[in-house]
């Protein structure tokens, strides 16, 4: 078994409310879920208007599956027109990790 994460440190454009911001962050979550079946949140920048993480994983029995699922969602991120991706953090844990 392999579980794959990845981490988006994003910043929104312009956006002047908590609500602004729950309007861009929203539709990008489950847009990432839906689309490739992954468990993905907002895990930290709550607070902040324009800065924003999202955090997903991906768990399969073929590494070469989660690299792609990883691969693919950081390409929709980054074609985000409404977003710049600052950075996106990747791990993978294998069997043999503890």
């Amino acid at each position: 078994m392999y579980v794959g994460t990845l981490s988006f440190d994003l910043l929104l454009g312009d956006v002047r409310s908590l609500k602004q911001k729950r309007s861009v962050v929203r539709p990008l979550v489950a847009e990432l879920h839906r689309t490739f079946a992954v468990s993905v949140s907002e895990v930290g920048e709550q607070d902040l208007l324009r800065r924003a993480t999202v955090g997903l994983a991906v768990v399969s029995g073929d590494v070469g599956r989660v690299t792609d699922v990883l691969d693919r969602c950081e390409r929709l991120v980054a074609a985000r027109p409404e977003l710049e991706l600052l950075s996106a953090r990747r791990r993978l844990y294998g069997e043999d990790d503890e």
